[in-house]
């Protein structure tokens, strides 16, 4: 129910040790994308962990520019030899944009399970009707939506969406890039338990059932998030978050589908 981010950690030794550290503290979830240029990186730091590789849960994405049926096939297996890796455990669609063609792009990607280059299909960013629209076209099965998802963004429609297709929800930016330290209703619930504001974040989505994949970089952080798996919020904590009525998406790039 957690995994580490690695979106704009870009930093290559900060990023190897991240990983690294995050594997040997109990994490088993690394996310990752072509997009991110960090994936050579991110495969240094699960081989140097004393981790088997079988099990980490390793995901990452296709680009935007590489969802043509043989560009897919290309990149993603450019990306099993930058990750150091045979397979993936999950490869999403990043975005429903530009070159993405449902047919086939989802195509490509059932391919790529036949071949076990990855076991999983994942989407990520796709709105209601794009998520139903996956579903029908893709004969793996769609396994997770990667979305933002945060108390300041809680995407009750893709969730109940996502629910009726049994697809399972991948939050990132999990923390609304660090906005939730500034909600008092989340203040006020980490002191009541001497937690921090993250850590409330991160129990109220493992409440949803959603899997959060913060990016945190250096120790303290890893671990701050780590322990948010003790926390266990009360049903008077989870209906205050749940009361929070506001709509702050933070990743709204002019390509995004909404």
């Amino acid at each position: 129910m957690l995994g580490l981010g690695t979106w704009q950690n870009t930093d290559a030794d900060e990023c190897r040790n991240a990983v690294q550290t995050a594997l040997e503290m109990g994490y088993r979830h690394i996310d990752t994308a072509q997009a991110y240029g960090n994936e050579a990186e991110v495969g240094e730091g699960i081989a140097a962990a004393d981790v088997d590789r079988d099990d980490v849960f390793l995901a990452t994405k296709v680009w935007i520019d590489e969802l043509a049926y043989d560009d897919v096939i290309e990149s993603t297996e450019a990306s099993l030899e930058k990750l150091g890796v045979d397979y993936v455990d999950l490869l999403y669609v990043h975005w429903p944009s530009r070159e993405y063609d449902a047919e086939e792009t989802l195509a490509a990607f059932d391919e790529l399970v036949d071949r076990g280059l990855t076991e999983r299909v994942g989407i990520s960013n796709f709105e209601p009707e794009q998520v139903r629209e996956a579903v029908e076209l893709s004969e793996s099965g769609v396994f997770a939506n990667q979305i933002e998802m945060h108390p300041l963004l809680q995407q009750e429609e893709l969730r109940e969406v996502c629910a009726e297709e049994d697809i399972e929800i991948v939050a990132y930016s999990p923390l609304a890039r660090g906005a939730v330290f500034d909600v008092d209703v989340l203040s006020d619930i980490a002191e009541k338990h001497d937690a921090s504001e993250a850590q409330v974040s991160l129990a109220w989505l493992r409440e949803k059932g959603v899997t959060a994949i913060p990016k945190a970089t250096s120790e303290a952080h890893i671990r701050d998030n780590w322990e948010s798996l003790a926390l266990e919020l009360d049903d008077e904590d989870v209906a205050a978050i749940d009361a929070i009525d506001v709509e702050d998406r933070r990743v709204d790039p002019g390509f995004a589908p909404w």
